[in-house]
């Protein structure tokens, strides 16, 4: 017998046309998550067949296929030949070592030329365990142990053990968003919420300096690091904000510079995401969580924009959204304390309900447009790989 990685694809069975395309996708997307691991992979439309060389290796694939979207489920199985007398003597060697003491057999037979179906031979198997395997007995509605196959033209599949996939679309299929990312814990969450449904995410970070440190931008480069398990590589553009974030801060109502400040970040997102070939804008706004997350001020920030804006967390608690941090990893490096320009010079009193035409009139005040132009045409591009600490440069 041998033992093979059984991919599911789980919601890409309902994409008909597409399902090719979703498919290919997901293909190329393991073949990046598995890297330099030495593994055959086999596709067809209802499965994905992969057999890993070096079999000390298995629970390492796993771990990596486990990050990746678009896989339903995850299963161990051992691939027999179709002979009965041998799928009887294989199902054996797969089920004596293991502990339980009631089980039942699944038989899905795809393979409609295999002579028995699938009810008559899960019963058949049944009887040959309980034969075989002593103490132990049928339950068919809570089983300790469920043994599952799948009798396929050219082989059958024995397995038990599965493990849950992280679902969704393979990353890449729904085209790229530009995610507006900053070193706290929603806006990661929101990335990994996009990538979950097939969104391919570029990240955007405004850095101040003096006012924010090299930690701060070092702080955003982990945050991507860890994003880039998900998705096998990520660009992140760094915009310096120092000149309109001063400006903002020198010439303007101190209760509106939030306001103002984001709609300089929105108006320098849409640039750069037009530029990146993007579709949409990513972001962690939550809503009501802070001043600029209200309602009306979201209404008179995304004013300055007509690009989409997606807000994935928008509607989760702030416990929520934590409980996603720590399960892909980010929490930890989101809180620490290293201050962004989102949080440096933050007045005692934001508006909360602001008014457009205030708005209008405080940005007047500066020549926005050129500093907005000067800040894009200065981006600096880190490419920013999984499972590696190097970057690679782009100007």
């Amino acid at each position: 017998m041998k033992k093979v990685i059984l991919i599911q694809y789980g919601e890409l069975t309902t994409k008909k046309q597409n399902r090719n395309l979703f498919i290919q996708t997901l293909y190329t997307n393991i073949q990046k998550a598995l890297g330099d691991e030495k593994v055959f992979i086999e596709k067809n439309r209802v499965r994905m067949f992969l057999i890993v060389q070096d079999e000390s290796r298995m629970e390492a694939v796993i771990e990596k296929l486990k990050r990746v979207f678009g896989i339903h489920r995850i299963v161990i199985a051992y691939q027999s030949n179709n002979n009965i007398d041998e799928l009887k003597k294989n199902i054996l060697q797969v089920v004596q070592n293991l502990k339980f003491a009631t089980f039942k057999v699944e038989t899905k037979r795809s393979n409609k030329q295999f002579p028995i179906p699938s009810m008559e031979f899960s019963s058949m198997i049944g009887g040959v365990i309980l034969k075989n395997i002593p103490g132990v007995s049928v339950d068919v509605h809570h089983p300790d142990y469920t043994l599952k196959l799948e009798i396929r033209e050219k082989f059958t599949y024995i397995y038990g053990e599965e493990f849950a996939g992280a679902g969704g679309y393979p990353v890449g299929v729904q085209g790229k968003g530009m995610l507006m990312l900053s070193g706290g814990i929603d806006s990661p969450v929101s990335g990994y919420m996009a990538m979950k449904r097939g969104i391919k995410i570029e990240c955007l970070y405004f850095e101040s300096p003096p006012h924010t440190s090299a930690m701060a931008k070092n702080k955003v480069k982990d945050l991507v690091r860890e994003l880039s398990l998900y998705q096998a590589d990520i660009k992140l553009h760094i915009i310096n904000f120092t000149k309109i974030q001063e400006s903002i801060y020198q010439k303007m109502d101190p209760d509106y510079m939030i306001t103002i400040m984001r709609r300089m970040m929105y108006r320098i997102g849409e640039a750069v995401m037009k530029k990146r070939g993007a579709y949409v804008l990513i972001n962690g706004e939550s809503v009501g969580q802070v001043a600029s997350q209200t309602l009306a001020s979201m209404a008179v920030i995304n004013e300055v924009t007509h690009v989409p804006v997606i807000r994935p967390v928008s509607c989760l608690d702030k416990l929520e959204i934590i409980e996603i941090a720590k399960k892909i990893g980010t929490y930890d490096i989101s809180i620490l304390p290293y201050e962004d320009c989102c949080t440096i010079f933050l007045p005692k009193h934001p508006v909360i309900h602001p008014i457009l035409e205030k708005a209008y009139e405080y940005e007047n005040r500066v020549d926005y447009s050129t500093l907005i132009q000067e800040a894009v045409d200065n981006m600096e591009t880190i490419s920013i790989c999984k499972n590696t600490s190097s970057e690679k440069f782009k100007f």
